[in-house]
């Protein structure tokens, strides 16, 4: 049984420097505001603090982000925490097919992250379904009986690749495993 597993997260070191120069141009901010508050402007003083939390809180957010991916013998699970606090399954008989793809993240989707563009052009993008990806350009695109569409970002792709391969004759399946 072959088995293909990957977790990625938000580490870019471009996006670590960015988060970083936030939150330093912020906290430089609160200080130049404590230097010229008085004692008794709390009300200005807790804006500032919740301000530079609220930050804080987001970069942690940002951070805490990971997309675990597994193809196996039942289908494909998925699981981008701490948004889904439980792994999702999709069958293979649910799917028409299910294959390795360089894609455009901006031009597709709109970006990184979450995302669901349906048929509709918005904004200048495709629309070419849901997307859960984290960083690059190469994903597993899988294509629902419904119509539906679904993309995984993938830095793995001939192991994706290799793993669904052994798997596609239970695309057209209608068996339960």
């Amino acid at each position: 049984m072959k088995i293909f597993k990957e977790t990625q997260r938000f580490d870019q070191w471009w996006l670590i420097v960015l988060m970083i120069f936030v939150l330093l141009i912020s906290f430089y901010s609160v200080y130049q505001k404590f230097k010229i508050l008085d004692d008794d402007d709390n009300s200005k003083i807790i804006a500032l603090v919740t301000t530079i939390g609220t930050l804080f809180v987001v970069n942690l957010f940002i951070f805490s982000l990971k997309l675990k991916i597994r193809i196996d013998e039942r289908g494909i699970t998925y699981q981008f925490f701490p948004i889904h606090f439980k792994p999702k399954n999709i069958a293979w008989p649910e799917l028409n097919t299910c294959y390795v793809r360089k894609y455009s993240p901006v031009k597709e989707y709109g970006g990184w992250g979450i995302r669901a563009l349906n048929k509709k052009v918005l904004m200048g993008f495709k629309g070419n379904g849901k997307a859960y990806n984290v960083k690059g350009n190469m994903g597993i695109q899988l294509e629902f009986k419904d119509g539906g569409k679904l993309l995984f970002g993938t830095q793995e792709p001939e192991k994706a690749r290799q793993v669904i391969k052994t798997y596609s004759n239970k695309l057209n399946s209608n068996s339960d495993f």
